[in-house]
């Protein structure tokens, strides 16, 4: 999970300013040491973490406590905004069409940084918002890249331009001709992975955008290189001057230190954030959001959107009734689940909630189990679905020799549901209603502390 060192070295550095009733100087000299010692183990560079420590001294050194905060938690606050700010403030935008489509988006970086999957990834959230984009394949040297971006493509719905191993400058100059033609307001251009020292390449770039004036340069960098991601962005920018970076496989990346460098090093903003492989696993860089996770603080915000594009309003809607009415079955129990794993992660989305992160740091969620449950639940007949208390011994043994699992298998996930099903009556009982991006329930998922867990 990002930052989690980083996270976890902070929150001892603040725990120990806690204990003290009154910050002196020294104290608070002496937290920023462990804090700059933190982000140095987490790769941030060296000038990056001495500044910003210097910056969080002065204010927390000078400050007046606010009345509803102690010193220590004054201190957090300045850390908080100080973080935000290191990232770039606020939330870099896209450019977007206008008057006069398309956009053209370059999309560049080292071979293996993850160009073409995130050249997908971008191209199915701009659909996702509505717009038309077009994926263009100039990656002209790399076997199978074409191919591969034509999958990428399928998968998120997004056609694909390609003209095989024609000149690449020629191909994005046809590209926005075709772009246009069929209304097309987002063009991305997947160019070819190079080594940044590669001049015939990097001029081979220089052309392309001389060609078609790109209204966005968005380099590609993987966060699990660390101070070379910042490297990389820094020769990069001085041969093309980027307006961004997308940076791949933040949620791999337990240090997090090129995201907190990038935008110090080359004044350039993180525009987006790769956090999974899956086709839908990319999100707006929210510096803000960013800094709250690396203090323990949860982002929120980020779920509920990620719940308002994963999930169906009417079926929330229709699960939300039943639930009111308590007709919950299992039907609604697997359709829930269903909706859960279509946002991803869960331990990543479960962090997300505030004090939930370090809790869950060391919890094996096995979302395999997901999988099991729900091969219990479909070796069911649609009425014993809908009416659980039809299940006895014998139909409880042909449903674990359907699935290949135990009774007390089956026990186990009905002892669940039946937990559920008694929570929703007391919220309902207590006058309390379930909206949207609410999960009743979710204490006794699979595999999660706090709850029933199955022995599968």
């Amino acid at each position: 999970m990002a930052f989690e060192g980083l996270s976890e070295k902070l929150s001892a550095a603040f725990r120990r300013l806690r204990s003290k009733g009154k910050l002196s100087e020294s104290d608070v000299k002496d937290a920023m040491r462990e804090v700059r010692l933190a982000l140095l183990e987490a790769d941030v560079n060296y000038k990056v973490a001495k500044d910003f420590t210097a910056a969080v001294t002065a204010q927390a050194v000078g400050s007046q406590v606010m009345e509803s905060l102690t010193p220590a938690q004054m201190v957090v606050k300045i850390v908080n905004e100080e973080l935000t700010a290191l990232m770039g403030g606020q939330a870099a935008r896209l450019a977007t069409p206008g008057s006069k489509p398309p956009c053209i988006i370059m999309l560049c970086g080292l071979q293996g940084s993850g160009k073409t999957t995130h050249a997908g990834k971008l191209a199915g959230l701009l659909r996702g918002q509505g717009h038309r984009p077009l994926l263009v394949a100039c990656d002209v040297y790399r076997p199978a890249a074409i191919s591969q971006l034509q999958v990428v493509g399928e998968k998120v719905g997004v056609p694909v331009f390609e003209m095989g191993t024609a000149d690449p400058v020629d191909i994005a100059r046809k590209a926005v001709a075709h772009a246009k033609d069929h209304g097309n307001d987002y063009v991305l251009l997947d160019t070819a992975g190079r080594l940044h020292i590669d001049e015939q390449l990097m001029g081979e770039l220089k052309n392309i955008a001389a060609t078609v004036s790109p209204q966005e340069i968005l380099l590609v960098v993987d966060a699990m290189t660390g101070q070379d991601a910042v490297n990389v962005a820094q020769a990069f920018n001085d041969l093309l001057e980027i307006s961004g970076v997308i940076l791949t496989k933040l949620d791999g990346d337990t240090r997090g230190g090129a995201a907190l460098s990038v935008r110090a090093v080359t004044g350039k903003p993180i525009k987006f954030a790769g956090i999974g492989e899956k086709p839908g696993d990319i999100e707006v860089f929210h510096p803000e959001r960013m800094a709250s996770r690396i203090l323990g603080m949860g982002d929120v915000l980020s779920l509920i959107e990620k719940a308002q594009q994963q999930i169906d309003e009417k079926e929330a809607e229709k699960l939300a009734r039943k639930m009111q009415e308590n007709k919950f079955d299992l039907n609604d129990m697997l359709s829930q689940f269903a909706q859960l794993r279509k946002m991803g992660d869960l331990k990543g989305m479960l962090g997300m909630i505030p004090g939930i992160g370090r809790q869950i740091k060391d919890l094996d969620i096995d979302e395999k189990q997901f999988s099991r449950v729900e091969a219990i639940i479909l070796s069911m007949t649609p009425q014993e679905r809908s009416k659980p208390e039809l299940l006895n011994p014998s139909r409880k043994r042909r449903i674990a020799a359907g699935c290949g699992l135990r009774v007390e298998d089956v026990n186990r996930l009905l002892k669940q549901y039946e937990q559920t099903r008694q929570m929703m009556k007391q919220l309902n009982n207590a006058g309390k209603k379930n909206r949207h991006g609410r999960f009743p329930g979710m204490g006794g998922l699979p595999g999660m502390g706090g709850g029933p867990r199955f022995g599968f």
